[in-house]
């Protein structure tokens, strides 16, 4: 994957932040801000997933069809209390 330079301003306290964390972890001050912006964008696709999977769930048709699947399989189960190895 290519690399590309870009030019950020951010407050000098920030800065001095980032710099102990990424000398903390043996990092350098671009392999560390990367790593935290990847992490960043994972964050926020998962969080955009997740609010799509509550959206779905939050459907009475969805929710009515996972009570009926979760009632035939415990009504299918089997106890393994009783059962001697």
């Amino acid at each position: 994957m290519p690399l590309l330079k870009t030019t950020v301003t951010i407050p000098e306290d920030l800065l001095a932040q980032v710099d102990k964390a990424a000398e903390q972890r043996g990092e350098s001050r671009s392999r560390y801000i990367t790593r935290v912006l990847r992490a960043a964008g994972g964050a926020r696709r998962d969080a955009e997933i997740t609010s799509r999977i509550n959206a779905l769930f939050a459907e009475d048709r969805v929710l009515e069809e996972q009570r009926r699947t979760t009632r035939e399989l415990q009504a299918a189960s089997v106890s393994w209390e009783d059962d001697s190895w």
